[in-house]
C-alpha cells in the first residue's frame, strides 16, 4: 500500500467517498480510548482528522485531551481502565453495560467509522458487533499478538477492516495472515516538544520549577542542595498505584539513606491522581515526605514530560512512559509487578522476555527491568545507584539514543491518512462489477 503524504490527497479521496461528499452529511466516528495513554493517542489522531475535514461529528470515550478536539465523552475513561486479568474479572459486570451504553449511542448516532484505541479486549469486542453492520473498523494500536497468543489474529480480521500499528515489530504477524496493517509510529515521534532535548537540563528544571507553585514551595523548604532529581512515575491506574508505588518509595527511602540530597517528582494527570499518590505518600517517614513532590499542573498539557526531561533519572512502571522516556533522552529503571495469578499466566503466556519498550525495541536489555519479585527496595536502590554513576549512565543514553533512531526511521506513515486511504480502496473493492 502507498503511504498519502500530502493531506491534500487524503483529503480528496475523503470527499469522494460515496459514503459522504463535501455536501452530504458529516462524517460520524466513534472512538474509545481505554486509558490515559489511549486519550493522547486519541487526540492526535482526531486533530489529524479535523485538520482533513471539518464537519466530522465524534462520538465515544476519551479524556481531557480527546474532549479538546471534540469529543463529548458518554463516560469517564477510568472507568475502563482496569489492569491485569484477575482485577478485569471483578469489574465485568460494569465493563460490560458499558459496552452495551457504547453500542447504544454508536447505533443512534449512525456511525460511519468505529476507532478502538488500544484496550483491545474491549474494542475488539465491541467491533465485533459493527463491522457486520458495515462501520468501518479500525484498531489502533496493535493487540500484542507479536508477544503471546498469536491465534487472536482470526478474531482481530473478523473485528477489523484495518489495524494501525506503532511499531515496525508488530507487522510480520498480519502480513503472515494477510489482514491490512500500517506501521504509523508512535505519535510521540511526531508531538513531542523537540525543545525538551535540545535544551540543557539544568534549564529545563528552572523553567519547570518557575512555572509551578507547588514546585516552587517544594524546593523553598528543602534546605539542603540537591544532588540529583528524579522523576517517578508509579503509573495512571489506581490499581498501578496501589501495587507499585509502595515499591518504589521502598526504594526511595534506602536511596535517602545513600544521599539524603536525592529529590523526586512525581508528575500526575489529575488532581484526583494527585489525592491518590500523596494519600499513599503520607503513611510514609517524614524524611520520605520531604523529598518527594507530588505535582499536577492543569495548565501545562505536556507536564510529565517536562518533569522527566527536567530529571536526571526515570523511576517507572511499564508502558507508554518508557517510550516518552527514550525519547526524551532520559535513562530509566523500569519497575512493575501484577497480581501473582495474573504474572503467572502471563509468564507462559508470552513469548518476549521484555516488557519495557526500549528493551523490546533494541532486541536487548538496555534498561534494567525490575519485575515481580525482583521489584524490591534493595534492588531499587542498588540499580539507580549504579545507574546515577557516569560509566552506566552513559552507556544506557547510548543505547536509548540509537534505538530512537532506528525507530524514527521506520516510522513514515501518517494516522489518518492511512486509514483515509485503506477505507476509500475498501470501498472501491466493494463497489467494483
Amino acid at each position: 500500500m502507498t503511504d498519502i503524504a500530502k493531506p491534500k490527497a487524503a483529503t480528496e479521496l475523503i470527499d469522494t467517498s460515496q459514503n459522504h461528499s463535501p455536501l452530504s452529511a458529516p462524517l460520524v466516528i466513534g472512538i474509545v480510548a481505554g486509558e490515559v495513554s489511549g486519550d493522547s493517542l486519541g487526540a492526535d489522531f482526531m486533530q489529524q482528522m479535523n485538520n482533513l475535514r471539518d464537519d466530522i461529528i465524534w462520538v465515544g470515550v476519551g479524556g481531557t485531551k480527546m474532549q479538546a478536539q471534540g469529543l463529548q465523552s458518554l463516560f469517564p475513561l477510568s472507568r475502563l481502565a482496569v489492569m491485569g486479568l484477575v482485577e478485569v474479572v471483578s469489574q465485568l459486570s460494569d465493563l460490560f453495560k458499558a459496552r452495551r451504553e457504547l453500542l447504544t449511542a454508536f447505533a443512534a448516532a449512525d456511525i460511519d467509522w468505529f476507532i478502538g484505541i488500544d484496550a483491545p479486549d474491549f474494542n475488539l469486542r465491541v467491533a465485533k458487533k459493527l463491522k457486520p453492520k458495515g462501520v468501518f473498523c479500525v484498531q489502533y494500536v496493535s493487540p500484542s499478538i507479536w508477544a503471546w497468543r498469536e491465534s487472536r489474529i482470526h478474531g482481530i480480521k473478523e473485528a477489523t477492516n484495518l489495524v494501525l500499528c506503532l511499531f515496525p515489530f508488530e507487522l510480520p504477524v498480519y502480513e503472515r495472515y494477510n489482514h491490512p496493517a500500517i506501521c504509523v509510529g508512535h505519535p510521540l515521534l511526531r508531538t513531542l516538544d523537540k525543545k525538551l532535548t535540545h535544551t540543557p537540563t539544568n534549564q529545563l528544571r528552572s523553567e519547570l520549577v518557575w512555572h509551578n507553585d507547588g514546585l516552587q514551595q517544594f524546593f523553598i523548604e528543602r534546605f539542603e542542595a540537591v544532588s540529583q532529581l528524579i522523576c517517578v512515575m508509579p503509573g495512571s491506574r489506581r490499581s498501578e498505584i496501589t501495587a507499585i508505588l509502595p515499591l518504589m518509595l521502598d526504594g526511595i527511602q534506602k536511596l535517602l539513606l545513600v544521599d539524603p540530597k536525592l529529590c523526586f517528582i512525581i508528575p500526575t494527570v489529575d488532581q484526583n491522581h494527585q489525592y491518590i499518590v500523596q494519600d499513599v505518600i503520607d503513611k510514609r517517614s517524614e524524611q520520605l515526605r520531604a523529598a518527594i513532590a507530588v505535582v499536577y499542573d492543569d495548565s501545562q498539557p505536556a507536564f510529565s514530560q517536562q518533569a522527566m526531561a527536567a530529571s536526571d533519572i526515570v523511576m517507572l512502571a511499564s508502558g507508554t512512559a518508557t517510550l516518552e522516556a527514550m525519547l526524551l533522552e532520559r535513562p530509566m529503571v523500569v519497575i512493575y509487578q501484577l497480581n501473582q495469578l495474573t504474572y503467572q499466566i502471563a509468564k507462559r503466556l508470552v513469548k518476549t522476555p521484555f516488557v519495557a519498550l526500549p528493551n523490546i525495541l533494541a532486541g536487548e536489555a538496555i534498561v534494567t527491568e525490575l519485575i515481580q519479585e525482583q521489584a524490591t527496595g534493595e534492588n531499587i536502590c542498588r540499580t539507580l545507584t549504579k545507574l546515577l554513576q557516569p560509566r552506566a549512565y552513559s552507556e544506557q543514553l547510548n543505547n536509548l539514543l540509537a534505538t530512537k533512531r532506528d525507530l524514527q526511521q521506520q516510522s513514515n506513515h501518517d494516522p489518518a491518512n492511512s486509514v483515509v486511504e485503506q477505507w476509500y480502496l475498501q470501498n472501491q473493492a466493494l463497489t467494483k462489477p
